[in-house]
């Protein structure tokens, strides 16, 4: 079901990899590659940083290195739980629509900042974006009263099953936005696809799914 997944999505690119330039990003890991299709566009956007993917999924390695779409660049086959690189490895640690697939996305996320050096990049579902307005604003408020799991409808499961994205959890961007601010210098975030922009709760109530990048200043050499 998820074979076809990559980095798809044109605005989200035509924002992240001139920024990633500017910010000389020499390394990047993507965590959840699926066969590692969308590594290439990454490559192709950063062509002097070193690209590396991590899939959990077995099949969707062995597809990937296979049928060469991943075009020969790395693809490990790794938990995004347990990253298998050390602190600071990677300039750059991205994500691209797998945190709603997964049970515990503070996991991962502090999994990506430890192996992260500058940048760590969520591009992800925002559900407060989803909706008609009324139902958007009860879910912010249901989430801030910190009721938002209670009036879940999965029946206990917690996670919901999709002919189109198969097992997913409800899941927002911002969820993990105050982990991620103890870490980054600077946040900033930017709806992807169709979006209202009519108020300043822009892109918070205004974006399904919403692209954040998080930067940490470089420290000098032996700091």
């Amino acid at each position: 079901m998820h074979s076809h997944e990559a980095v798809d999505d044109d605005s989200c690119t035509r924002m992240l990899l001139p920024l990633l330039h500017t910010l000389e990003v020499r390394s990047l890991l993507d965590v959840g590659s699926a066969t590692g299709r969308g590594l290439p566009k990454l490559s192709h956007g950063l062509p002097d940083a070193l690209i590396c993917g991590i899939e959990p999924v077995e099949a969707l390695v062995r597809h990937g290195i296979s049928s060469g779409v991943n075009q020969g660049l790395p693809l490990l086959l790794a938990s995004g739980e347990a990253l298998p690189f050390a602190d600071k490895t990677f300039d750059a640690v991205c994500e691209f629509g797998i945190l709603h697939h997964v049970p515990e996305s503070p996991r991962v996320i502090q999994e990506m900042l430890r192996v992260a050096r500058n940048v760590v990049v969520i591009s992800d579902a925002n559900r407060f974006g989803q909706g008609p307005l009324a139902l958007r604003i009860i879910k912010l408020l249901l989430y801030k009263l910190r009721l938002w799991n209670v009036f879940l409808r999965t029946r206990g499961k917690r996670y919901q099953v999709s002919a189109g994205d198969g097992v997913f959890y409800s899941y927002s961007v911002y969820d993990n936005y105050h982990q991620i601010q103890e870490w980054a210098d600077n946040i900033y975030l930017f709806p992807i696809g169709e979006a209202r922009s009519w108020s300043w709760f822009h892109p918070l109530l205004t974006s399904g799914s919403v692209l954040l990048i998080a930067v940490r200043k470089k420290q000098a050499s032996g700091a």
